[in-house]
């Protein structure tokens, strides 16, 4: 069974754009993120559309809440099918702990994994929210607690990566977007990092957006990157 790395962003108003990028890919090359602006748009049914195309769906809705609330949100995502799914780290030990606890005994389990410092966040947005730690620090303190509470890995910057790789062991899974092909403008992200390094560096997973989605042929620039990477 094919396990592509790459994980295609889909952030678009409207069903029909959407599937106009989708209908242009290769389900074994990537997996497909969808996000808080399509699932608020478009619900369950759009994410099991794409299913029946023969992609995995990462719901990438990044749960933080209180434990139980959180728990159930988890359990119904799981309903869906989903490959994956994601909650804030900093939601605390006893939110994961239960969203893991939730998804234990699920039939066709998806990946658990956890947001520890969004890619497009600084030193000093760190600093207004009264944390001194640099983002690298910050991340492998939120991986830490992420990892001890029974979750499959954490969302993290590829620059990130190496050290993560020599605190955690390689089932530990680490999912980097922020990742942008050589060339690419890097857009609102501020801790980039290639494909080849970033996998390279220690990273299982790569969220790539609009490098590939505002591609004028998005199949071409997939294949190349699953070329350069493979």
């Amino acid at each position: 069974m094919s396990d592509p790395k790459i994980i295609v962003a889909l952030d678009y108003p409207s069903e029909l754009r959407a599937f106009e990028l989708i209908n242009k890919l290769d389900a074994d090359l990537c997996r497909l993120k969808v996000g808080k602006e399509m699932f608020t748009h478009l619900g369950p049914v759009f994410v099991e559309k794409i299913q029946n195309k023969g992609f995995d769906v990462f719901l990438d809705l990044k749960y933080h809440d209180i434990p139980n609330t959180v728990a159930k949100a988890c359990e119904a995502a799981a309903s869906l099918g989903v490959w994956m799914l994601n909650v804030h780290a900093s939601g605390g030990s006893r939110m994961m702990e239960a969203a893991a606890n939730a998804l234990a005994n699920h039939q066709n389990k998806p990946f658990l994994i956890a947001v520890t410092v969004l890619t497009s966040m600084s030193q000093q947005d760190l600093s207004e929210l009264g944390i001194n730690d640099t983002p690298a620090e910050q991340a492998l303190k939120l991986a830490k607690l992420t990892c001890s509470s029974g979750l499959d890995g954490i969302v993290c910057s590829a620059q990130e990566a190496a050290i993560m790789r020599q605190n955690f062991k390689h089932d530990f899974l680490l999912v980097s977007p922020g990742i942008r092909p050589a060339g690419s403008q890097p857009d609102d992200q501020r801790r980039t990092m290639t494909p080849s390094d970033a996998l390279n560096a220690g990273s299982d997973y790569l969220v790539i957006g609009r490098p590939i989605t505002q591609s004028d042929n998005p199949l071409s620039v997939l294949r190349t990157i699953h070329s350069e990477i493979s």
